[in-house]
C-alpha cells in the first residue's frame, strides 16, 4: 500500500511541475543566425516571460553540440567588447520578459566545424530552468540581416 501512495505522489508531482513549467515560461522568437562554413560557434536568440510570481534563472541550454553556454557581452574600460559565460545563468524575474539579443545576452553553441547552422533548418534544443525545470524549444535558422540599406 505504502509503495502505491509513493507512485502516485510522485507522479503527481511530475506531472505539476511539469504543468508549472509548461505555463510559467513563454518562449518566443526563437532563432540562431546561419553559420558560415568556417564558423566554429553561433548565437541563438530568444524572448523569455516569466508569467509566474517567483524569480526564476535559466542556468542551462541543451543541445546536440560539442558545448552550448550562455553568454553576454561586457565591454572593457577601454571599450572593448568580449563576451563572457554566464556561469550562473540569467535570472528571469517574475512577471517580466527577458530579451536574448546579438549584442547582449545570448546562447552560443560551440564546435559547429561538424554542426553548421544552415538557413532554414532548425535545432531542437531544451532551456533548463532553477524551478521551472526543462522547457523544449525549437531554434529557426534564419539569414543574418547584416542591418544596411542599398536605398540611395
Amino acid at each position: 500500500m505504502k509503495t502505491y501512495k509513493l507512485a502516485t505522489l510522485a507522479f503527481l508531482t511530475t506531472i505539476a511541475s511539469s504543468a508549472w513549467a509548461e505555463s510559467a515560461m513563454q518562449v518566443a522568437d526563437v532563432k540562431a543566425f546561419a553559420s558560415p562554413p568556417t564558423a566554429m560557434a553561433g548565437g541563438g536568440y530568444m524572448e523569455i516571460t516569466n508569467t509566474s510570481e517567483a524569480n526564476d534563472r535559466l542556468v542551462a541550454v541543451e543541445a546536440d553540440f560539442p558545448r552550448v553556454e550562455i553568454h553576454n557581452h561586457e565591454f572593457d574600460s577601454e571599450g572593448v567588447a568580449r563576451m563572457v559565460h554566464l556561469e550562473d545563468g540569467i535570472p528571469i524575474p517574475a512577471g517580466e520578459t527577458v530579451i536574448l539579443e546579438p549584442g547582449g545576452l545570448h546562447v552560443m553553441f560551440m564546435g559547429l566545424r561538424d554542426t553548421p547552422l544552415v538557413e532554414g533548418e532548425k535545432v531542437e534544443a531544451t532551456l533548463v530552468f532553477e524551478k521551472a525545470g526543462k522547457v523544449p524549444v525549437t531554434f529557426d535558422i534564419v539569414k543574418r540581416d547584416m542591418g544596411h540599406s542599398h536605398n540611395h
